[in-house]
């Protein structure tokens, strides 16, 4: 065993995800926003992180950066094997539809496809074929319940109905990230439970690693390996 193992350090294979010094600043006309400041982080392979934080604190930034939907102002961002910082635009759109699943607090669905149209459209976007894009659709709407809804419009689903669709869309692609941004926030107590655990048993399930951000620590606590802060885009 390396001493980086046997010190609790995780071993480099078992890191997917590592920032270092990375800060995000926005022009604005009175002054510059500092949303991130020198975040340094490690996320472990099949780890399970909640993000807290108070509202404008820098959750949001983080995530979309780790997503490949931002850039960094400075720092380095090293997610599944590549180096976001270096990355092309096409190249970053390849990392966010093969590594990434993203769930959003406002569910983000297509009112007039159905659920199971909404699940199978990242896989319209990789090419896969008809037929393999409805199995695995299928497949993932079973994963979270909803196997009997496949063929409902978001209008005839209810709220946890619609996040666990959402969940599934995420999932489809069996990403190696899952980023989950205050995906209980409009849900009830009880529906928020049911979508803690349909994540924890599906990222333990596919060894997927999950950064799930939340103001609900209680409930996070049950559900994840370890929780970080940001305040004022720092981690503390």
């Amino acid at each position: 065993m390396s001493s980086a193992a046997s010190d609790g350090a995780p071993a480099a294979d078992d890191v997917l995800v590592r920032t270092t010094g990375l800060c995000r600043t926005y022009a604005a006309k009175a002054a510059p926003v500092h949303a991130l400041r020198d975040v340094s982080l490690e996320l472990r392979r099949g780890e399970k992180v909640a993000l807290l934080g108070r509202s404008g604190s820098g959750k949001s930034s983080l995530l979309n950066i780790l997503g490949g939907l931002d850039r960094p102002t400075s720092g380095v961002v090293q997610a599944a094997g590549s180096d976001l910082t270096r990355l092309s635009a096409r190249q970053l759109a390849d990392y966010r539809s093969t590594q990434v699943g993203m769930v959003f607090q406002s569910f983000h669905l297509i009112a007039s496809q159905t659920a199971l149209q909404n699940v199978e459209l990242p896989m319209v976007f990789l090419g896969r074929p008809p037929l393999e894009r409805r199995a695995a659709a299928l497949r993932a709407l079973d994963l979270v319940g909803l196997a009997d809804r496949a063929h409902h419009r978001p209008s005839e689903l209810s709220g946890g109905e619609r996040q666990r669709a959402a969940v599934a869309r995420a999932l489809v692609n069996e990403p190696k990230l899952l980023l989950a941004d205050e995906p209980t926030g409009n849900l009830d107590t009880l529906t928020a439970e049911t979508i803690f655990k349909i994540l924890d048993e599906n990222c333990r399930r596919g060894g997927v690693t999950l950064l799930l951000v939340t103001h609900d620590e209680e409930l996070a606590r049950r559900h994840v390996d370890r929780v970080l802060r940001l305040q004022d885009g720092r981690l503390i």
